[in-house]
């Protein structure tokens, strides 16, 4: 059933014709609000702390924000708005006063990079870094450029799964590299982010062809390392992928890279590649990001049944069915990642409902039918939690053991990227446009 499922998914993905990426690389923003108020710069823009990543500077779905608007309906909290070329689900990146994020035009025969002015939203740079002749399909869900990139001050990585990986210039806005060495089959589309760690770009390479974890010089683009997937796999090659952006994390004395995959999720050291532990599980498929907390390590299992899995952390080799401190079934999200606010487990399941659990124990606290259907993970941010549906429903909660809910904004138009929140703004990319919200100064 999963396999017939999947292949209906890869036929029925609707590819888009947009413009090519130079050609609309002069949008002009919609400006909803006073950007010349003559506040200063890091006022207006709120603190200096950068976007590196997928899911913000810890990875985990925190954010350094503080006295965001609650009401997204409200025209006076709607700074400015500016289409986007193409079409993608990648999550914005930012550094100063550059927004950066990816998208795929021509139905993902060209991949750019684009950058907004952060203060007025105008499209600065259209980047073409790929072009493909004949783009893979995609489920109808997935965009050719669903990975977020990575950034760092001088150097932005884009990744575009199956075709190609790219550094650029962020002062002369030149593609510095490019490899394309890392094809594989996704069958629905890429998936996984880059992870940044020293001077090393951390791809994660799970097809239906093939299986393993890379290492990129950031300055070359050389490989440094590749380790393939030691855990055996089922002869399926639906079976066999896997999308989720691998965890770096600190486990006493280490940095030890968190890697789900197909029917195993894999420890190795970030510097070598070296393997340092694996456990098993039954599952493929597998998007949400580990987090952790408390000495373990909270992984999602992915198709067909996902279940959360709590691993204590510090085993190495093949971790035994002990290492599993517990382990929750219901309500398990397939694409949201989790979040973890001191003691608590905040879950989003794709069907739109939210569970607290303690994240020591595993007792659920409560649980809540939010609504929607979710792809984007929660985010924390000015003491609150919030949900995006792709409906485009944007939720605030009050972190807690009991469900309440602060406020909700419904913004009519889709949305599959997580939001981010940087000082004093919420920035929302949707299905058609980024949007930048903040209270009147």
């Amino acid at each position: 059933m999963a396999k017939n499922f999947l292949r209906q998914a890869f036929f029925s993905g609707r590819w888009y014709r947009m413009a090519a990426c130079a050609a609309l690389a002069t949008a002009a923003p919609i400006l909803l609000a006073d950007t010349t108020t003559g506040a200063p710069a890091s006022a207006a823009l709120g603190s200096p702390v950068e976007w590196p990543g997928y899911r913000g500077p810890s990875g985990d779905g925190h954010a350094q924000a503080e006295n965001l608007p609650l009401d997204l309906n409200d025209p006076a909290n709607l700074v400015w708005k500016t289409e986007i070329p193409g079409v993608g689900w990648s999550t914005p990146v930012v550094l100063g006063n550059a927004i950066w994020m990816t998208t795929a035009t021509g139905e993902g025969t060209s991949l750019c990079a684009i950058r907004v002015d952060r203060k007025t939203g105008s499209i600065e740079q259209n980047i073409e870094v790929f072009h493909v002749e004949t783009p893979d399909a995609i489920h109808k869900k997935n965009s050719h450029a669903s990975p977020t990139p990575a950034l760092e001050a001088g150097r932005l990585y884009v990744n575009f799964g199956t075709n190609g990986t790219a550094a650029i210039d962020t002062a002369t806005n030149e593609v510095v590299w490019r490899n394309r060495n890392h094809t594989l089959q996704h069958f629905v589309g890429p998936g996984s982010s880059p992870v940044l760690y020293g001077d090393l770009l951390i791809l994660t390479c799970d097809g239906a062809d093939v299986q393993y974890s890379v290492a990129l010089d950031t300055a070359s683009g050389v490989e440094r390392w590749k380790t393939p997937r030691s855990g055996s796999l089922r002869e399926d090659p639906d079976v066999k992928k896997s999308f989720a952006t691998p965890a770096i994390l600190r486990v006493g004395d280490h940095d030890e890279l968190v890697s789900p995959a197909a029917d195993h999720v894999y420890g190795y050291d970030p510097a070598s590649g070296r393997e340092l532990w694996q456990m098993d599980y039954d599952g493929f498929s597998v998007v949400p990001r580990p987090v952790a907390a408390h000495g373990l390590v909270f992984v999602c299992t992915g198709f067909t049944t996902p279940k959360l899995l709590a691993i204590r952390q510090g085993g190495s080799g093949k971790l035994p069915p002990t290492a599993i401190a517990w382990e929750e079934k219901s309500q398990i999200p397939a694409s949201p990642s989790l979040l973890i606010v001191g003691d608590l487990l905040y879950v989003m399941s794709d069907q739109g409902v939210a569970t607290c659990l303690d994240a020591r124990s595993g007792r659920q606290l409560w649980r809540q039918r939010v609504g929607g259907n979710y792809s984007a993970s929660p985010l924390f941010a000015d003491g609150k939690i919030i949900f995006t549906s792709e409906e485009g429903t944007i939720t605030f909660i009050e972190p807690g053991t009991t469900y309440r809910e602060i406020a909700k904004s419904d913004l009519n138009t889709r949305i599959m990227a997580t939001p981010i929140a940087i000082g004093s703004t919420l920035i929302v990319r949707t299905a058609t446009d980024l949007r930048l919200y903040r209270k009147p100064l």
